[in-house]
């Protein structure tokens, strides 16, 4: 099933999302980063040894809420679970046009010794100001 248009537009700008997983007592754990989207999910680039990889494999819940770097009234929730981890080539591949959409340059940091993974997540429930009060 397709993003919500707003989703996808929010997704494919310059715009931080805070995700949002579950640590192993329950606990929320909350940190924004990039996102990006293919349309029908929402992607999530990070490294299989940081925390929130670590928590989406024991638990694949997960909620992502993009707000527009120019209006912070211009918002979209995902609620929703990671479906599938893609890693090697692709991931770090993926890095690095993120970095160009959000820095102008390739990512510059050092990627650790176990790569990078993009959280594949598909939309349980999506939510956007527009559908308020639906």
């Amino acid at each position: 099933m397709p993003l919500d248009a707003t989703t996808i537009r929010l997704a494919k700008g310059p715009n931080l999302a805070t995700v949002v997983t579950l640590m192993p007592d329950g606990q929320p754990q909350a940190l924004p980063t990039w996102v990006d989207t293919d349309g029908e999910h929402l992607l999530v680039n990070t490294e299989p040894q940081r925390q929130r990889a670590r928590n989406v494999a024991r638990d694949p819940r997960i909620t992502v809420l993009i707000q527009s770097s120019e209006d912070h009234w211009d918002w979209a929730e995902v609620r929703g679970h990671v479906v599938d981890t893609i890693g090697d080539d692709e991931a770090r591949r993926h890095i690095d046009e993120l970095a160009q959409r959000y820095i102008g340059t390739d990512y510059q940091r050092p990627v650790g010794p176990n790569g990078r993974v993009i959280l594949v997540v598909a939309a349980d429930r999506e939510l956007t100001p527009a559908m308020i009060g639906r």
